[in-house]
């Protein structure tokens, strides 16, 4: 039987798998994406991660560029399977002073799908509306929930505990079914969806989609040092550690690369949010640079490889874990 997605925007609809590659910063560029999208999942990126030198022509619009005639080209050649849709996703906390630019660059390229994060600001999502999109917005509690759909998001993205990078601690048996008491539209959680049986329990709980990111670090399109993506293949969820040290909000980190800085993983001091600063593109001060963040799926990648791989197995895995899991019932 055919999933039944008609409850959701369209953008949404007719995925190959449920699923959105989460937006990796540094990691994800135009290759990543466009792999992901032709792979029959919504690919995504951040907007700051397009950083173009002084007085060059803003890179997030040579990138929008790109995406949108590849994955043309893709469609054109393979009308019986098209391209996923893709996503950017904007910070819009206030020390993010690109935050106006990029909105103007991504209603001028009509991106269908925006996703945001720290914070929930009104302006935001009406120029996503202005050009057809819809706003999925990131969030670790139903308070912060509540709060984003009030002011016209479109969807969320529940982050649980488990999640790469700033990441909340709830668990997400407990996060959807709050959400899930007063929110229908559509809602997406992460924190450790590396499987295709992971997602299904997603679905089950009450999720209409995945949200994963740190399985896609591991890919020959992800730009990461092959030294990172090594490690996400060696290591495990023990080793992951839980710090807001490195950027002032809460995240997962690998053990390994905090060890390599000289730091203990078992003693790291907080630090205050008020630390944040989107200034120079990033949270995180350059004297951290190294400290690699990751989610607790890690166990699951075993190998570098295609992204379109990773989207291949947990497709087979998602359809296994349904069927197997359907005998029970019917």
């Amino acid at each position: 039987m055919p999933r039944d997605d008609s409850h959701l925007p369209k953008a949404l609809q007719g995925l190959r798998v449920p699923m959105v590659a989460s937006p990796l910063f540094i990691i994800s560029v135009p290759e990543l994406v466009i792999a992901q999208c032709k792979a029959g999942i919504v690919g995504s990126f951040p907007a700051l991660n397009a950083r173009e030198g002084e007085g060059e022509h803003p890179l997030l619009d040579t990138w929008l560029t790109q995406i949108k005639e590849e994955l043309d080209r893709h469609n054109q050649a393979n009308p019986d399977t098209p391209a996923a849709p893709y996503a950017v996703n904007q910070i819009v906390h206030r020390s993010n002073g690109r935050l106006d630019r990029d909105l103007e660059i991504c209603v001028k390229h009509e991106v269908p799908i925006w996703i945001t994060s720290l914070g929930a600001r009104v302006e935001v999502n009406e120029a996503a509306h202005s050009c057809g999109g819809i706003v999925l917005h990131d969030i670790i509690n139903n308070r912060f929930a509540k709060k984003a759909i009030e002011k016209g998001a479109d969807g969320l993205v529940a982050v649980a505990a488990g999640a790469g990078g700033h990441a909340g601690e709830q668990s997400p048996f407990a996060l959807i079914r709050e959400i899930r008491e007063w929110f229908e539209g559509p809602l997406l959680l992460s924190g450790a969806i590396a499987t295709g049986e992971s997602l299904l329990a997603a679905r089950a709980m009450g999720a209409d989609l995945g949200y994963t990111g740190t399985p896609f670090i591991a890919t020959d399109e992800a730009n990461a040092q092959q030294e990172y993506k090594q490690m996400i293949v060696d290591s495990g969820a023990e080793d992951i550690v839980y710090s807001s040290l490195f950027t002032g909000v809460w995240g997962n980190y690998l053990r390994g690369s905090v060890e390599a800085a000289g730091m203990d993983p078992d003693n790291l001091p907080q630090a205050d949010s008020s630390s944040m600063n989107f200034s120079e593109g990033s949270s995180k001060p350059k004297a951290w640079k190294t400290i690699w963040g990751s989610g607790q799926g890690i166990g699951a990648v075993k190998s570098i490889g295609p992204a379109g791989a990773i989207v291949d197995r947990m497709a087979a895995e998602y359809a296994a874990a349904g069927k197997k899991l359907a005998a029970e019932f019917f």
